[in-house]
């Protein structure tokens, strides 16, 4: 076999790839994006209810502060923990749980009355999110190699842009056109409206995915043979490290301290 034809018999299979994993795309990352979209909502939507949430419960920025910093306390504490039951339990029955229970707590701000509540909310919120992120991308491991599955993590990524265009009109418009239906407060309902979606998202994610390649109804047995391949053929992980290595690469307080302020900013 020359040098050309294996050139182009090695083309045509990076082609058929490519419509595979396109398929395998529009089954994946749509679905996480919108997901994406309302856990960022879910989470900032507290700065847009204070314009009329301080008001009305006589909150004090002090009081106000501290509760909108609550969440990532729960968030810290409950991320590795809640990781270590999504590797036992499977990424996506604990995608599923995180959803709806953190769109459970979210939605549940609408009865907040006194600074108890607030804090108590805002740090539950925290805890039931924590492990979606991470969730997320040890899923894509289980579906894309290494060599797809950085533009993959960008696409998820990009959710963030997505929540900044959105987030401020969409939490505008709820404020401005509901304050007061059916006697109900605008920050009320953006709570209640900002946190069901992630419910029903939740049980969309538990029906559309499948934890496996081979379990997937939506592939064919070719298809699934396919993938298979391409994973197997993916480096493995060194099982004799340990999580204390992380600590003594100088990459981790590097990577560490451009998202630090990646976030402060």
């Amino acid at each position: 076999m020359t040098a050309e034809t294996l050139s182009t018999a090695q083309s045509r299979v990076e082609l058929l790839d490519d419509v595979l994993y396109r398929k395998v795309n529009w089954r994946i990352i749509p679905l996480f994006i919108i997901c994406f979209l309302f856990a960022y909502l879910d989470r900032v939507n507290i700065s847009f209810a204070k314009l009329q949430m301080q008001s009305d419960l006589g909150f004090s920025d002090t009081v106000y502060g501290l509760g909108a910093s609550l969440f990532f306390v729960g968030y810290f504490l409950f991320e590795v923990p809640s990781n270590i039951l999504l590797h036992k339990i499977g990424a996506r029955v604990w995608i599923a749980r995180i959803m709806v229970s953190w769109g459970i707590a979210s939605a549940c701000m609408m009865f907040v009355s006194d600074e108890f509540w607030f804090y108590t909310l805002r740090f539950l919120i925290g805890v039931m999110e924590a492990g979606f992120v991470p969730g997320v991308l040890y899923y894509f491991t289980q579906w894309y190699p290494g060599n797809r599955r950085g533009r993959v993590n960008a696409y998820f990524k990009s959710s963030i842009c997505l929540c900044g265009i959105v987030g401020g009109p969409l939490a505008g418009f709820i404020l401005g056109h509901f304050d007061g239906l059916y006697g109900m407060a605008g920050w009320k309902w953006l709570f209640l409206l900002e946190g069901l979606p992630s419910i029903v998202l939740g049980v969309v994610v538990l029906w559309l995915l499948s934890d496996k390649i081979e379990d997937a109804s939506w592939l064919t047995a070719d298809e699934k043979r396919v993938l298979l391949e391409r994973m197997a053929s993916e480096p493995k992980p060194d099982s004799s490290s340990r999580f204390s290595d992380i600590w003594k690469h100088p990459v981790t307080y590097v990577m560490s301290a451009i998202y630090l302020c990646l976030v402060m900013a």
